[in-house]
């Protein structure tokens, strides 16, 4: 998510040494979905925020930009930390402790490997669940806002064919996505007893029916 912040490479434009690929572009988005979670469940107040601390740099981040976004929309924001998979079921018992009314997942490894547990246990806690990849959606979280993984690894294609003819990495400079989707599971809304907004699916770029 931030191949500079972690010291992967040097810049996106210049990484050197013998690394380059494609950024997700995760940390400045989680503002995003915390706004598109309120602009969908109009009446939620309180919103989890799901971070696995084993990356703090990131998840620190994380809680950051989700605050900022909860204080400009008059929210309050619960961090709650996972660090394994194990974990999910006290997290979700936590929240539902907290009185939260939705759910944001930070853009993590752990957190896409257990995106079926994850979508699974809000909907058995009734907790709308804005998330990061269409993969996540699609398991039955209710939206979705963040760039296309199946675009991404399609582009990782070139950087391979790149490097085999020939080509430096650390002349190939690390590109940021430029294409993001906004999914909303209409299923998902419906098994929550939610009206999604028209005026909100006119702007989705797919809605799961």
């Amino acid at each position: 998510p931030d191949p500079v912040g972690s010291k992967l490479v040097a810049s996106l434009a210049h990484p050197g040494g013998n690394i380059t690929g494609l950024s997700n572009f995760a940390h400045e988005l989680t503002a995003k979905r915390v706004e598109l979670l309120k602009a969908t469940v109009s009446n939620v107040s309180r919103v989890a925020l799901l971070v696995n601390p084993n990356d703090r740099d990131s998840a620190r981040t994380y809680v950051e930009e989700g605050q900022a976004a909860a204080t400009k929309l008059g929210l309050i924001l619960v961090p709650v930390e996972v660090r394994t998979p194990g974990e999910l079921v006290s997290a979700f018992s936590k929240i539902s402790d907290e009185h939260v009314n939705g759910v944001v997942v930070s853009q993590d490894g752990l957190f896409y490997a257990t995106r079926k547990n994850i979508a699974d246990l809000a909907l058995a806690h009734k907790l709308p669940l804005a998330v990061y990849s269409r993969e996540t959606v699609e398991a039955g979280a209710l939206v979705s806002y963040g760039p296309s993984n199946s675009a991404i690894f399609r582009r990782a294609g070139y950087y391979v064919d790149k490097i085999l003819k020939g080509t430096s990495p650390a002349d190939l400079p690390v590109e940021q996505p430029t294409k993001f989707e906004f999914i909303i599971n209409l299923k998902t809304a419906k098994a929550l007893d939610l009206i999604v907004p028209p005026a909100l699916l006119t702007t989705a770029d797919e809605a799961i029916e």
